[in-house]
C-alpha cells in the first residue's frame, strides 16, 4: 500500500474511531437521563399513590398509657382519611430505644412511623456517652401531636395530700418513698426533688404508665408523675389523691388541683410532648401529606373532644416546625439534665 492510501485509510479509521465514541457517549447521556427522568418520575408517583398498604405507628409504650390512647384515636380519623387501615404496634422497653430503632431501620415509604415521646428523643441520646441515633438526622420529622398534661399523684393510703406534706414525710422517713418513672420527665422530677430538697427516696422504673400506675394503685409505690389521661377516672374516683399538676394555670378538668408553681415544686425547664416521625429519608411528598393528615384528624372536632377530655394539649405541625421545635427542645433538656447532674452513661 503506498504512503498516500496508508494516510487515507488512517484518518477514515480515526473518523470512523471518533464517530463511534461520540455516538457512544451520546448513549450513556441519553440513558442517564432516561435513568434520572424515571427516577423521579417514579418518586412522584409513588407520592401520589401512597399509601399501598396498612400503615403502622409504632409506640414505645405497652397499652393503655397516654401515648397509646392519643395514637388509636388518631389512627381511627387516619384510617378514613387515608384510605388504608391505621394500626398501632406497640414496642416497649429501653426507654423508647426500641421502638426509635425499629422505625429508623424500616424502609422510608411512609408505612412505618414513630409515635415518639421526649423520652427516646431526650433522653436516651443526651443521657448516653454513645448514642444509638440523632433524632435530627436518623428520623424524618412529620408532624408534632401535642403536649402531655402531667400530674402528680400519689396512693391515698399515704400520710401526705401536698406537695408539702410529701416532702415532710420524706425528711422524716428516708429511704421509705418509692417513686415510680417511666419516661425521662418522670427521672428529672426525682432528681429535682433529692437535690432540691435532700430527700432520699427509691426510684422504680416502669417500661411504660400503664404498669406504673397500676402499682400506685396497688401501693407498691408512694406516688409518682403521670399524666392527666392515665388518672383523671381514678382521682375522680378516689383511688388517686392528686398533689399538683404541671401547667402554668388550672386544668378545668381538675380545677381544685394546684399548679407545680402554686405547690413549690421545682420547675423542670422542659417540655414533654408527642410528635410522630418517619424514617430517615422518607420523602418529603409522603411526610407532608402525613403532616397535613394528622393536622386534620387533630382539627376533627369529635377526635379532638375525645383526646382533650383526658387532659392532652393537642398542637400540630409541619414537617420544618417540628423539625426546629425538636433542635429547640434537645438544648433545653441538655440544660435541664445539667441542671440536676445528670450526665451520660
Amino acid at each position: 500500500m503506498s504512503q498516500r492510501a496508508q494516510h487515507s485509510a488512517t484518518v477514515v479509521s480515526i473518523f470512523t474511531f471518533d464517530r463511534e465514541r461520540f455516538f457512544m457517549q451520546r448513549l450513556f447521556i441519553s440513558r442517564l437521563f432516561a435513568t434520572i427522568a424515571l427516577s423521579i418520575a417514579c418518586l412522584g408517583v409513588s407520592a401520589q399513590t401512597w399509601p399501598t398498604k396498612n400503615i403502622r405507628i409504632v409506640l414505645q409504650f405497652p397499652p393503655g398509657g397516654a401515648t397509646d390512647v392519643v395514637a388509636r384515636i388518631l389512627a381511627q380519623h387516619l384510617t378514613t382519611t387515608l384510605g388504608q387501615t391505621v394500626v398501632v404496634e406497640n414496642k416497649p422497653g429501653a426507654d423508647g430505644q426500641i421502638a426509635a430503632e425499629y422505625v429508623m431501620r424500616s424502609e422510608p415509604d411512609g408505612h412505618t412511623f414513630f409515635m415518639a415521646s421526649n423520652t427516646p428523643m431526650m433522653q436516651v441520646p443526651l443521657l448516653k456517652k454513645n448514642p444509638p441515633y440523632d433524632p435530627l438526622t436518623s428520623f424524618t420529622p412529620v408532624a408534632l401531636v401535642g403536649r402531655y398534661i402531667f400530674v402528680m399523684v400519689a396512693n391515698p393510703k399515704q400520710p401526705f395530700k401536698t406537695y408539702a406534706e410529701l416532702v415532710a414525710y420524706g425528711k422524716a422517713n428516708p429511704g421509705k418513698l418509692n417513686f415510680g418513672s417511666h419516661s425521662g420527665v418522670t427521672q428529672l422530677m426525682f432528681s429535682r426533688m433529692t437535690k432540691q430538697n435532700d430527700l432520699q427516696m427509691n426510684l422504680i422504673p416502669y417500661k411504660g404508665e400503664a404498669p406504673n400506675v397500676n402499682d400506685l394503685l396497688g401501693g407498691h409505690v408512694n406516688f409518682n408523675l403521670v399524666s392527666t389521661i392515665s388518672t383523671v377516672q381514678h382521682i375522680n374516683e378516689g383511688k388517686l389523691v392528686p398533689i399538683a399538676i404541671m401547667l402554668d394555670k388550672r386544668l378545668s378538668i381538675l380545677p381544685d388541683v394546684p399548679t407545680f408553681a402554686e405547690a413549690g415544686l421545682p420547675s423542670l425547664g422542659a417540655q414533654t410532648w408527642a410528635a410522630l416521625f418517619g424514617p430517615a429519608k422518607l420523602p418529603p411528598e409522603i411526610a407532608n401529606r402525613m403532616s397535613a393528615a394528622v393536622r386534620a384528624a387533630i382539627a376533627d372536632p369529635a377526635s379532638r373532644a375525645r383526646i382533650e377530655r383526658q387532659g392532652f394539649d393537642l398542637a400540630g405541625s409541619t414537617p420544618a416546625e417540628l423539625n426546629t421545635f425538636v433542635a429547640g427542645q434537645l438544648k433545653d433538656w441538655k440544660q435541664a439534665f445539667e441542671d440536676v447532674g445528670l450526665k451520660p452513661e
